[in-house]
């Protein structure tokens, strides 16, 4: 019977292995030449890198429709003559000049490859500025979807926000719209009709009345910065700040609400209040004391567009009310106020080079939820919750997805990352280590971007463990491992691990009845292990807290 079980588990890998490399293959045949031209990082994206921007927009309402300019402050990598930029092509380039010059450009899908007179030298500092102007797609279901969410509160007037992480911002503004070149600061100037304000990313260092019953507001960002993060938010705003006594020290904390829901914010005060002091506690200095930390009222859920935090869960507790888990843990605060905040040091601080590693951002942030839980209510509520999010996993794709076409894995990437990482804690088995090794990674990859094995091989150094095939197994194939028990003669135990992933080994907590938990490396070929039992029964796995399979 024992020999059946085997013979089926291998038969069903093999099933699996087939099935994945086939959704691969048909994948790799929908990609487009338009997705490699936004997700390759060609020659003519990586001969300059970014420095600076100055993105100066008008937002006509009544006509939803954008007009303005970006000016690009950059470094050349390599000598050039040509670059490509991006703008999605519903979105017109009035032009493009250089020095004064009027330079040439052509378009490719949502591609602009502009060419320059003379060659630009190697380390040479130099500018261009990109006027454009049209009427930006509309987000249908933001933020799932992408572009400009065209609301209005409660009073008529106007309420208007971006999203646009996945579908890229040169959906709405014209930039190097790849995640591997952050810009390292940034203007951000949007001239919206009076009776509105804007809201954008960093701090408010001017206000310019224009003649045309206009008003434009100039934004300062001073750390390094994602396009996809960069943001606009106009409504009808009541300003409320307060100041977060940090690690760095005094950290401004600013509230833009809708001023009809101005007698809410002890809501969003206590909840961002507690959510810094949580996420400092485990992760280390908030990553962008310079910018400040806001939190945006929005129509639509809620983005973590770094120190602009759009928020739109309607103050209350829960993700729009419910704790997905089913543990009652995640009733206890604001999911938006937490999940979104835990990425600025995981999404906006500690960033992914290719959209396919989006699976960075998301598990450590679905993590942090249950480390604000462990902060405040305890270990044994935090693991409840993790144990409890399991039931929104689908195992249907791997988290991580192909590189080079912009595109994400995975929906898992929340959930499944989130085990993942709970996992990981209960095999190092030292929680004083374990917070170590996050502030450490904070620290290590401040205000960088990073890709898959950047975070395996540093997760690996400062653990002291082999995880390699761990991290490969959980985000690179769609399904998690089994581990098949078999009782021999004498009544000793033997295991081995039945995993996609090659030379697949991973630690593992057994015991004996009620006896201790015990750790043991177990690779994927059966190996005897020092304990004895009458019958398999006896014998515990830690599938509580381990996400896996159990065959014996």
């Amino acid at each position: 019977m024992k020999n059946f079980f085997s013979l089926f588990a291998l038969i069903a890998g093999l099933i699996s292995w087939q099935q994945s490399h086939a959704q691969l293959l048909k994948a790799k045949e929908l990609f487009t030449k338009a997705d490699s031209l936004r997700g390759t990082l060609t020659p003519l994206r990586t001969c300059y890198d970014i420095q600076y921007y100055h993105l100066d927009v008008k937002v006509d309402i009544d006509r939803k429709f954008l007009s303005g300019s970006n000016l690009f402050k950059f470094k050349a990598v390599e000598n050039f003559d040509r670059l490509q930029f991006d703008l999605f092509d519903n979105l017109s380039v009035d032009k493009v000049e250089y020095h004064g010059q009027t330079l040439s450009f052509s378009r490719e899908h949502n591609a602009v490859f502009v060419d320059f007179p003379i060659a630009i030298e190697k380390s040479k500092i130099d500018s261009f500025t990109v006027y454009y102007s049209g009427t930006p797609i509309a987000a249908t279901r933001a933020p799932w979807d992408g572009g400009f969410d065209w609301k209005k509160d409660s009073n008529g007037k106007p309420w208007v926000a971006t999203a646009c992480q996945g579908l890229g911002a040169s959906v709405w503004w014209p930039n190097k719209d790849h995640q591997s070149d952050e810009v390292d600061s940034m203007l951000i100037s949007v001239a919206v009709p009076n009776g509105v304000m804007n809201v954008s990313n960093g701090r408010l260092v001017k206000t310019e009345k224009l003649k045309d019953n206009y008003t434009k507001y100039h934004w300062k960002v001073v750390n390094p910065i994602n396009n996809y993060n960069v943001a606009i938010n106009i409504g009808d705003y009541a300003h409320i700040q307060e100041t977060y006594a940090g690690e760095k020290g005094p950290l401004s904390i600013d509230y833009y609400v809708l001023k009809e829901n101005k007698d809410k914010i002890a809501h969003l005060q206590k909840n961002a209040q507690e959510t810094l002091q949580a996420f400092e506690h485990w992760f280390g200095p908030y990553p962008f004391y310079e910018d400040g930390y806001k939190l945006v009222e929005t129509a639509h859920l809620g983005m973590e567009h770094q120190s602009a935090v759009a928020y739109g869960n309607k103050y209350q507790n829960g993700y729009l009310g419910r704790d997905g888990s089913g543990s009652g843990w995640g009733m206890k605060w604001d999911f938006i106020v937490v999940h979104e905040s835990g990425h600025e040091w995981f999404g906006n601080s500690i960033t992914a080079k290719d959209i396919a590693d989006m699976w960075i951002h998301e598990s450590f942030t679905n993590y942090s939820e249950a480390l604000f839980i462990d902060y405040y209510y305890g270990k044994e509520a935090s693991q409840a919750y993790v144990h409890g999010n399991r039931n929104g996993i689908l195992n249907d794709r791997p988290l991580q997805g192909p590189y080079g076409v912009n595109r994400e894995g995975s929906g898992d990437m929340y959930l499944k990352g989130g085990v993942l990482h709970n996992m990981i804690r209960t095999m190092i088995a030292d929680d004083a280590k374990w917070r170590d090794i996050l502030r450490k990674m904070n620290q290590h990859f401040y205000h960088q971007t990073v890709n898959y094995e950047d975070i395996v091989n540093f997760v690996n150094q400062e653990s002291g463990l082999d995880l390699s095939k761990v991290f490969e197994q959980y985000v690179k194939y769609r399904s998690i491992p089994t581990l098949e028990i078999k009782k021999l003669d004498d009544g000793q135990v033997a295991c081995r691990w039945i995993a996609e992933a090659p030379q697949f080994h991973m630690p593992i907590h057994l015991a004996i009845g009620d006896g201790e938990w015990i750790r043991f490396e177990i690779s994927n070929r059966f190996q005897t292990i020092p304990l004895k039992v009458e019958r398999l029964e006896d014998l515990k796995v830690d599938t509580y807290n381990y996400y896996i399979g159990v065959l014996k």
